[in-house]
C-alpha cells in the first residue's frame, strides 16, 4: 500500500496539471479571503502610496478588467512558447525526452500563476458594486490583483529566459543526468529483506520449493510496462500467509496481456483475497516511468547519443557528453549495493526476485552507443577511456570482467570501422590498460 501510495503522489507531483490545479485553487482562496478582509474593514494607504489604493468603484473594475484581460493573452502566449519548445525538443532530443520539458517546475508555475491571476481578477471584480444604497470597492484585493501581475510580468521574463537556456543540449543532458544520480541514489541499496552470504541461496531455494504442493500463477489481462513493484508488501504477504514468490519480471519490462509475472508456492491453494493483494502489488501502466525503474534516465541519455550520432545530425560532441554523464554514473555503481535476487525475512528465504545487476546496467548505458558510434573514432576512443575510468572504479571480479568485456567489444568495433591505423593504435594502447589491472 505504501508504494502505490507513493507512486500515485509522484504521479501528481510529476503532472502537468496538478501543480497549476493547486496554484488555482489557492487564488481562489486568497480571492475569498480578501474579500472578505475587505467587507469588515476599510483599508487606504497614506501619502504617495494611497495612489495605489484609490479610486472609486470604475477605476477598481478597469484596473481588473485590464489586468485580467492582460493575463488571459500572456497565458496564451505562454503556451505558445511552451509548445515551440516542445516541438524542437521532441525533433532534437527525442520525443522520450518530453517529458522532462512539461514536468519541469518554471513550466508549471507559470502556467499556474498566469491562470491563477486572470480567475483572481474575474472572482473579485464580480464583488464591486455601485448603486443608490450601496458602494463597495474591496481596495485590499484589488492591490494585490496589482501585485500580481506586476510580479507575472518578471514571471515572464524569467520564463522566456528558462526556455531559452532549457532547449540547450548541455542543460538537456545536465538536467538527465541529475535525475539519474537521483534514481540511482534512491533505488540503490533496495530494502526487500536481507541475503545471507553464507548460504548457497539456490539450492535452498529448489528445497524449500519441493516443501509445498501448490503454484499459483499471477498474471494481468493487461499489455504493459511494469511500473513500480511493492516489495514491502509482497513480503508481508508471504510471511503472513506462508508461501514463496518468484517475481519473473523488474520494473521498467514490458507485459504482454495473460504472462506470467511471478509464480506462488504455497502449502494450500490461494483464496481470491490474498490473489487480489498479489495484483495490486505490481503497478502496471503504457509508458515507463523512473519510479523503480533504474534504467529509464540511462535510455535517455542513450537517446539523445544515438539521435546524436545519426547521419542527419552527426554531433558527436553531444554524444561524448552523454559518455562522460554515463561514466559518472557507472563509477558510482561500482560502489553500490545491488539487491540480491534472493531475500529473506527474519526466519527464512521467501521471495526470488529479478534484480538489477551492474553488468545489466553497463550493457543498458553502452552498447547502443558503440553500435551507433561505429562510424565516428572519437566516439570510440571516448568510449574506451571512459571504460579505463570505470575499470580504476570497478571493485570484483565480475565487475571487472564486466568492463573489459565491453572494451574488447569496442575494440572488435574499431578494428571493423577504423581506416586510420593512428586511431587504432591510439584505441588499442587504452585498451592495454584495462588488460593491466
Amino acid at each position: 500500500m505504501k508504494t502505490r501510495l507513493l507512486y500515485l503522489w509522484e504521479s501528481l507531483n510529476s503532472s502537468f496539471w496538478f501543480l497549476p490545479l493547486f496554484i488555482i485553487l489557492l487564488s481562489i482562496g486568497a480571492a475569498a479571503g480578501l474579500v472578505y478582509l475587505d467587507t469588515i474593514e476599510f483599508y487606504t494607504l497614506s501619502g504617495r502610496l494611497s495612489y495605489l489604493m484609490g479610486g472609486g468603484y470604475e477605476s477598481a473594475r478597469s484596473v481588473l478588467s485590464v489586468i485580467a484581460g492582460a493575463m488571459l493573452g500572456v497565458a496564451g502566449t505562454v503556451f505558445s512558447i511552451t509548445l515551440v519548445a516542445l516541438t524542437l525538443a521532441s525533433s532534437q532530443f527525442g520525443a522520450r525526452l518530453l517529458r522532462n520539458f512539461m514536468y519541469d517546475r518554471l513550466n508549471q508555475v507559470v502556467l499556474g500563476v498566469y491562470v491563477a491571476t486572470f480567475l483572481y481578477c474575474i472572482i473579485v471584480l464580480r464583488t464591486v458594486k455601485s448603486s443608490n444604497e450601496v458602494e463597495f470597492v474591496p481596495n485590499l484585493s484589488v492591490l494585490f490583483a496589482l501585485l500580481l501581475a506586476v510580479g507575472s510580468i518578471f514571471l515572464l521574463i524569467v520564463f522566456i529566459h528558462h526556455i531559452s537556456v532549457s532547449i540547450q543540449a548541455d542543460h538537456v543532458i545536465a538536467d538527465v543526468d541529475e535525475k539519474l544520480g537521483k534514481s540511482l541514489k534512491k533505488l540503490y541499496p533496495e530494502e526487500l529483506g536481507e541475503e545471507d552470504p553464507n548460504k548457497d541461496h539456490k539450492e535452498l531455494w529448489n528445497t524449500l520449493k519441493g516443501k509445498f504442493t501448490e503454484k499459483t500463477t499471477v498474471s494481468r489481462d493487461y499489455k504493459g510496462y511494469l511500473q513500480a513493484v511493492d516489495n514491502g508488501g509482497l513480503m508481508e504477504l508471504a510471511k503472513e500467509y506462508d508461501f514463496l514468490l518468484e517475481i519473473r519480471f523488474r520494473p521498467g519490462e514490458f507485459l504482454v496481456a495473460d504472462m506470467e509475472i511471478a509464480s506462488v508456492y504455497s502449502k494450500n491453494d490461494i483464496d481470491e483475497k490474498v490473489m487480489k493483494k498479489l495484483y495490486s502489488a505490481f503497478i502496471l501502466g503504457k509508458v515507463r516511468t523512473p519510479t523503480q525503474d533504474a534504467e529509464f534516465a540511462i535510455h535517455q541519455l542513450v537517446e539523445i547519443a544515438a539521435r546524436a550520432l545519426s547521419p542527419g545530425i552527426n554531433d558527436p560532441y553531444t554524444a561524448i557528453t552523454c559518455i562522460d554523464k554515463l561514466c559518472a554514473s557507472m563509477c558510482y555503481l561500482t560502489k553500490a549495493h545491488f539487491p540480491s535476487a534472493y531475500r529473506y525475512d527474519d526466519e527464512q528465504l521467501r521471495i526470488v526476485a529479478k534484480p538489477v545487476d551492474f553488468a545489466g546496467m553497463m550493457d543498458a548505458a553502452f552498447n547502443q552507443i558503440r553500435q551507433f558510434g561505429k562510424g565516428s573514432p572519437a566516439v570510440l576512443i571516448r568510449l574506451m577511456e571512459v571504460l579505463v575510468i570505470i575499470n580504476g572504479f570497478a571493485r570484483g571480479k565480475a565487475q571487472k570482467d564486466t568492463v573489459l568485456r565491453h572494451a574488447q567489444m569496442v575494440l572488435n568495433t574499431a578494428e571493423e570501422a577504423f581506416t586510420e591505423m593512428n586511431d587504432l593504435g591510439d584505441m588499442k594502447e587504452r585498451y592495454k590498460s584495462i588488460q593491466k589491472v
